[in-house]
């Protein structure tokens, strides 16, 4: 029924595989839909109004015109800027947050010539109350969009090993960050498990295309090598503690609160918890996890993981607030420490 439809905007995922490389598969199914509309117009005579695709999809700069529009133009025999146009805007939705919504944040956009750049943020503008910024390309556009999160990603990386060295020498990473942010041009970030669609996905798309073009991109993996170990780290972290309590390892029961990529958000998608509970699991640790923010059902058919409908009446020899949810806090370190043996 889209087939006479004169905007296409694509919102697919754009994942990983297990080797880190981009997934473009749900992309390219797209741009074959669109490609089957646009022969269906033709068919149908519905093709007399030049037809607009938006891709809004987080890529690597260059994906839309070397990837998707070839793969329409060869479906169809039609032509780029001449038959139909394209543009690019990428998506800047933060689940889970309440104040940042769609109308709130600007919108990149960006078209194929002149025509179709005005137009796409002339249809963007319509509906966005923070309005748009205009660039002169596809990939200007795209390359913005990966940015957002790389750079949130090494930044993250930074405190996350700030904290391993503060840890070692004894300092409290917390107070020493609070003290940090006192100067005006700090950016105050906390240590943690880095996951989600974006932030622990982004840079890969980036680190691929990068070393396409012979050039190896050290920083950025560097920065991701210490998010993706952060599960490790906690895990021995806490196993540590545990054996300077006289804990031991195997068989013990331990609880994990939280299991979304971030606090007070249902979204699990790449979480850094899994990697925890994976490694503790191999240490032969018994381990539940229990978090009211994600669906269950979908976490028990995605990721195999039994979610908890509530923390059971037991003890346990350890238990690891994962995650920040509003709900643990207002728990409280003294009810929660409840479930734990005195040890």
């Amino acid at each position: 029924d889209i087939y006479e439809s004169e905007v296409f905007i694509v919102t697919v995922p754009t994942p990983i595989d297990s080797q880190k490389v981009p997934d473009l598969k749900p992309l390219k199914s797209a741009s074959a839909t669109i490609s089957d509309c646009f022969l269906k117009a033709i068919r149908s005579n519905a093709f007399e109004n030049k037809k607009i695709v938006i891709f809004e999809s987080t890529v690597f700069p260059g994906a839309t015109e070397e990837i998707c529009i070839p793969i329409i133009e060869e479906g169809t025999n039609l032509k780029r800027n001449i038959e139909f146009g394209y543009g690019y805007s990428p998506e800047r939705i933060n689940p889970g947050d309440k104040d940042h919504r769609l109308n709130t944040i600007q919108k990149v956009t960006s078209g194929s010539n002149e025509e179709v750049r005005k137009w796409v943020d002339y249809l963007y503008g319509s509906i966005i109350d923070a309005g748009t910024f205009t660039v002169s390309t596809i990939k200007a556009a795209e390359a913005a969009k990966v940015i957002e999160n790389t750079q949130r990603d090494l930044n993250i990386a930074l405190i996350n090993e700030l904290a391993l060295i503060f840890q070692k020498m004894d300092i409290n990473t917390k107070e020493v960050l609070e003290a940090a942010a006192t100067k005006w041009n700090f950016i105050k970030l906390f240590p943690g498990l880095v996951g989600g669609h974006c932030i622990g996905v982004d840079p890969y798309y980036l680190t691929y295309k990068s070393q396409q073009i012979g050039y190896s991109p050290n920083v950025i993996l560097s920065g991701r090598e210490m998010n993706d170990s952060m599960g490790l780290k906690v895990c021995k972290i806490l196993l540590k503690e545990m054996v300077k309590n006289g804990i031991t390892i195997n068989g013990s029961d331990i609880l994990i609160m939280g299991f979304s990529f971030k606090n007070n958000c249902p979204d699990f998608r790449n979480t850094g918890v899994k990697n925890v509970f994976k490694e503790l699991k191999d240490f032969g640790c018994n381990v539940s996890i229990f978090d009211p923010w994600v669906d269950k059902e979908k976490v028990h058919n995605m990721e195999k993981i039994t979610i908890l409908d509530q923390i059971p009446v037991k003890k346990f020899n350890a238990i690891l607030i994962a995650v920040g949810h509003s709900c643990f806090k207002e728990m409280g370190i003294k009810e929660i420490k409840k479930y734990c043996y005195d040890n």
